[in-house]
């Protein structure tokens, strides 16, 4: 049949040929099979810009910083950097923590070496920055920052983070020191005076202390909260001298850095571990000298002992 129709339309003349072409309908090419759009993941993947490793060492290199200057333990600083650092496909970063330093490294695919070295002084804890640090390299981890500079802007942020007030910290000392006074088996004349003690120790820590030396400011709060109960004790407010002053200096007390100590020896990082273990000791020496030193020159002025 085809071949008798193309014999037809060739015997035709032209004209009529092209009036029959017309009137036929044009056969339309069969639809292309819709697309399927990519999963979210491939499209989050391909979204995801490639970063530099220099940059992300930096960003390591501040949050290990951040963590282990606010009283973060070694093995948390440890294992944020590493989650951090392969989560942004630095999968040979290397990093060996002391209490007041770290060493990161890292080599990249065409066998080039990374090498960051911070030094972190030794500082009072802030552990909701602590918190705050981890929660972000979780967030990091889950894919919330793709961003090296959405990280840092985070970062940034917690780092400006304030402490609390310092009438806070006046006013838990001089608590603290009441509540310890009667948990150890003290009465009320005894907590009153544990408490202005402790609120004037933490005034002066907070004030004079602070362009001091930790070891000076320790001595001389120590010393002072026992020149406190000594005065009260001689004024008759109470007679039991002994739980006034445990109460009182309970505040100096390096409770983190003794805790973290044992928390890193236990962990395997003995020499942190060690570290932390002496600053603690060293708190303790100087709060035992402060004490001592007031209550030998009580001996040499009045004689006696005061219990």
């Amino acid at each position: 049949m085809e071949e008798r129709e193309t014999e037809q339309r060739a015997e035709l003349p032209a004209e009529q040929l092209a009036e029959q072409l017309a009137e036929q309908p044009a056969e339309l090419p069969e639809e292309l099979p819709a697309q399927e759009p990519e999963p979210a993941e491939q499209q989050d993947k391909s979204a995801a810009q490639p970063v530099d490793q220099d940059d992300v060492l930096d960003l390591v290199m501040d949050i290990g910083h951040l963590l282990l200057e606010n009283g973060a333990e070694i093995y948390r600083v440890e294992e944020t950097i590493q989650r951090v650092a392969n989560y942004y496909g630095v999968d040979t970063a290397h990093a060996f923590i002391l209490t007041n330093g770290i060493f990161v490294s890292a080599d990249n695919a065409k066998g080039n070496s990374f090498a960051k070295v911070d030094y972190i002084p030794v500082k009072g804890a802030q552990l909701d920055r602590v918190v705050a640090v981890n929660q972000l390299s979780r967030e990091i981890a889950a894919g919330k920052y793709d961003s090296i500079a959405e990280a840092r802007e985070e970062l940034r942020r917690i780092r400006a983070m304030k402490g609390k007030p310092k009438w806070a910290k006046i006013l838990g000392s001089g608590l603290s020191a009441a509540c310890f006074c009667l948990m150890f088996g003290g009465r009320f004349p005894e907590a009153l005076v544990a408490l202005c003690a402790g609120l004037l120790m933490y005034l002066f820590i907070l004030g004079p202390g602070q362009k001091m030396s930790k070891i000076v400011s320790i001595i001389l709060g120590s010393a002072l909260v026992s020149v406190v109960c000594l005065a009260c004790y001689r004024l008759r407010l109470s007679d039991d001298f002994s739980h006034m002053i445990i109460g009182s200096i309970i505040p100096l007390i390096p409770g983190i850095p003794f805790t973290n100590g044992i928390r890193d020896i236990a962990n395997g990082d003995y020499l942190s571990g060690i570290v932390r273990m002496l600053d603690a000791l060293l708190g303790f020496l100087c709060i035992a000298i402060g004490v001592g030193i007031v209550m030998s020159a009580y001996q040499w002025i009045f004689g006696g002992f005061v219990l």
